[in-house]
């Protein structure tokens, strides 16, 4: 009887101890400042860590700024993982421990771009910004996006060692897709590399480098009718670069597509995916971007 007593009892206690441990080794905190980079961070880290995007749905995460209480999570995380190229204006301000901190554009920044023009507008809830200095989207090259996954790998790595041949094999499967991507877009432009197209937005410079495409922009938001200023801008573009199809960051309204349609320019969408998508993934979301713009080459 005493010894079933003592035995249950050992028992309770390794139980009690197993159970202890196993809260005191939480999931890593990664928080990351936009949604791509959730992505990869999700796709590689996979069940090992607690991937943080807290940027609202309906704000630009370039722009968007934190408030005191996300700030402080920020800096409690065990990693912070940014898209560097200027992305995210908060970080100039913060305080955060840069031994936490993960540049993934870092290894390519010789290749970041200069926006030549300063633009100033606003949109969304982010209130009036500028689009001057380096430009930022740089996961629309997928051979950087694929840098910038490789630099998040690295880091989980060194976070978390005992994952180290699980985030090698996850790293390996989003590279491969990825490039595939890179091959896709690389196969459509080449048809005709001269054509020229132009984009609503001026953040579509990485994607133009790489894959050489033909590209001007204006400055119009897909949910507000440009004015007749506006216009009369894309009209002068439209004498000497013959653009037949605009790149849009989401669907125009149809009065947009329908007055293009007049001046002979065709409407196509090619999302950005800054901020977590309302369907698919942000695989999915690239794939059909290659797919709208193969529109535009046929």
């Amino acid at each position: 009887m005493f010894s079933t007593r003592l035995w249950l009892l050992i028992g309770l206690s390794l139980s009690f101890i197993w159970m202890t441990w196993t809260e005191s080794q939480a999931k890593p905190a990664v928080y990351v400042v936009n949604y791509p980079l959730r992505y990869f961070t999700e796709r590689i880290g996979a069940e090992y860590i607690q991937v943080v995007f807290p940027v609202p749905a309906n704000e630009d995460p370039a722009f968007w700024k934190p408030d005191v209480k996300t700030i402080a999570a920020f800096q409690a995380a065990d990693l912070i993982v940014i898209n560097g190229a200027t992305y995210a204006k908060w970080l100039k301000t913060a305080s955060l421990p840069k031994a936490k901190i993960v540049n993934t554009s870092k290894g390519f920044k010789s290749d970041y771009i200069e926006i030549q023009d300063t633009v100033t507008h606003s949109h969304g809830l982010s209130g009036e910004h500028a689009h001057t200095g380096i430009a930022f989207t740089t996961w629309l090259d997928m051979q950087q996006a694929v840098q910038q996954a490789q630099a998040i790998m690295a880091a989980l790595s060194r976070l978390q060692p005992a994952y180290k041949s699980a985030f090698e094999q996850h790293y390996t499967e989003l590279e491969q897709d990825l490039l595939a991507l890179d091959q896709r877009l690389n196969a459509i432009v080449a048809k005709q590399r001269t054509q020229p197209l132009v984009a609503s937005h001026p953040v579509y410079q990485y994607l133009a480098t790489r894959y050489g495409l033909n590209l001007q922009s204006v400055l119009w938001e897909p949910d507000i009718m440009p004015n007749d200023e506006q216009w009369q801008g894309l009209q002068s573009i439209l004498k000497t670069h013959t653009a037949k199809w605009m790149l849009w960051e989401g669907s125009p309204l149809p009065a947009s597509a329908d007055k293009l349609q007049t001046l002979g320019v065709k409407s196509l969408v090619f999302a950005p995916c800054g901020n977590t998508p309302e369907q698919g993934d942000f695989l999915s979301v690239m794939q059909q971007n290659v797919e709208n713009l193969q529109q535009a080459f046929q």
